[in-house]
C-alpha cells in the first residue's frame, strides 16, 4: 500500500469510540447530515470506489486520512450497511429533517379536521414505511407481497390510531389537541417499525462475533433491535412535536399571525425543522448501531449451536437498523 493515509485504519467501525454516547452521538451528526442529501451520484459512487479500494489495500495517491473518513462517511449516509446497495433517497438518514420537517409541520399545523388528519398521518406513514424498509436490518430480502402486505398494513393501522386518538380529543384545549399527531405517531410507530420490518421477527436477523464473523441469524436480537429503534424513533419525534406547540400557541395570539395567519404553517415547519436538527442524531446514538447480545439471551437452539461450534463466545453482534 502507498500513498499519504495510514494502512490500517479500519473503515468498517465508525471514526469515533461507539462505547460513549458522544462518539455516537459526533458519528451520527455526520450521518444524519441534510447536506448528503444534495451529493450527486457522481460523488457518492467516488466515495463508493474510495471505500471499496482502501478495503482491498489499495489507495488513490495523494489521498488524505480526513478524505477517507469523508469518503467513508458519504458512503455510509447512503449505502445499506448490510446490503451495500444504494438506498432509496428519501429513506436515507441524511433526510430524515427535511423531510420530517416539512410533513411533522403541517401534521402539527392541519390537524382539526379529519380529512387533513387522515391525509397527514397517511403522508406521515407512508414516508415512515419508505424509512423503515430501507434502514432495515438484514440482507434477506423482501418479496412484492410481503412487502405491500406490510405497507398496507402498517400505515392502516397508524391512520386508524391517529384518528382514534383524534376523536378522542374533540372537546379539549386546542393546546392539548396540538398534541394529538405526537401521540398518534408514538402509537403509529409502535405499529408501523415491526410490520415494516416483520420479515426480521420471523426468519431473524444476521449475527456475528466481535470480529464480524457471522454466526447466524436470530430472532431474539431483532426483536431487540427493533425494541431500540421504536424507542429512539418516538423520542426522536418528541423535541419537535412537543415543544412548537406551546410556541404556535402563544404566537398565534399576537397581532402577527392573525394579520398573517399563511405564515403558521412556515414557522410550524421551521421550529420542527431546528429541533430535528439536534433531536435526530441524539436520539439515533442513544443505542449502538451495532448493538449486541448475551449469547444466553439466544434463541435454545442456535444457543446449543454456539455452545458446540463458539464454547468461548460470550455475546453476539448485530446491527440494529435506524
Amino acid at each position: 500500500m502507498s500513498g499519504e493515509v495510514p494502512a490500517n485504519i479500519n473503515i468498517k467501525e465508525p471514526r469515533w469510540d461507539q462505547s460513549t454516547f458522544v462518539g455516537r452521538a459526533n458519528h451520527f451528526f455526520t450521518v444524519t447530515d441534510p447536506r448528503n442529501v444534495l451529493l450527486t451520484d457522481e460523488q457518492l459512487e467516488n466515495a463508493r470506489r474510495i471505500v471499496h479500494d482502501y478495503r482491498q489495500g489499495v489507495i488513490p495517491p495523494g489521498l488524505t486520512e480526513n478524505e477517507l473518513w469523508r469518503a467513508k462517511y458519504v458512503y455510509d449516509s447512503a449505502f445499506h450497511p448490510d446490503t451495500g446497495e444504494k438506498m432509496i433517497l428519501i429513506g436515507r438518514m441524511s433526510a430524515q429533517v427535511p423531510m420530517n420537517m416539512t410533513i411533522t409541520g403541517c401534521m402539527m399545523t392541519f390537524y382539526r379536521t379529519t380529512p387533513a388528519v387522515l391525509f397527514w398521518q397517511w403522508v406521515n406513514q407512508s414516508f415512515n414505511a419508505v424509512v423503515n424498509y430501507t434502514n432495515r436490518s438484514g440482507d434477506a430480502p423482501l418479496s412484492v407481497s410481503e412487502l405491500g402486505t406490510a405497507y398496507v398494513s402498517a400505515t392502516s393501522g397508524a391512520v386508524v390510531t391517529a384518528l382514534g386518538l383524534n376523536a378522542l380529543t374533540k372537546h379539549v384545549s386546542s393546546l392539548v389537541g396540538r398534541f394529538v399527531p405526537f401521540a398518534a405517531v408514538a402509537a403509529a410507530n409502535c405499529i408501523n417499525i415491526p410490520l415494516m420490518r416483520q420479515r426480521e421477527l420471523k426468519v431473524g436477523i444476521p449475527i456475528t462475533d466481535e470480529r464480524g464473523n457471522r454466526l447466524g441469524e436470530s430472532a431474539n436480537a431483532a426483536q431487540q433491535a427493533i425494541t431500540q429503534v421504536v424507542v429512539s424513533r418516538i423520542l426522536m419525534a418528541a423535541p419537535g412535536m412537543a415543544i412548537p406547540p406551546f410556541i404556535m400557541n402563544t404566537l398565534e395570539k399576537k397581532a402577527f399571525l392573525k394579520r398573517f395567519p399563511w405564515m403558521s404553517a412556515p414557522i410550524q415547519v421551521g421550529l420542527v425543522g431546528f429541533c430535528l436538527v439536534f433531536a435526530t442524531p441524539l436520539c439515533c446514538a442513544l443505542f449502538p448501531q451495532k448493538s449486541s447480545m448475551s449469547v444466553s439471551s439466544l434463541e435454545d437452539e442456535l444457543r446449543a449451536k454456539l455452545h458446540q461450534s463458539h464454547p468461548e463466545l460470550q455475546r453476539v453482534y448485530f446491527n440494529k437498523g435506524l
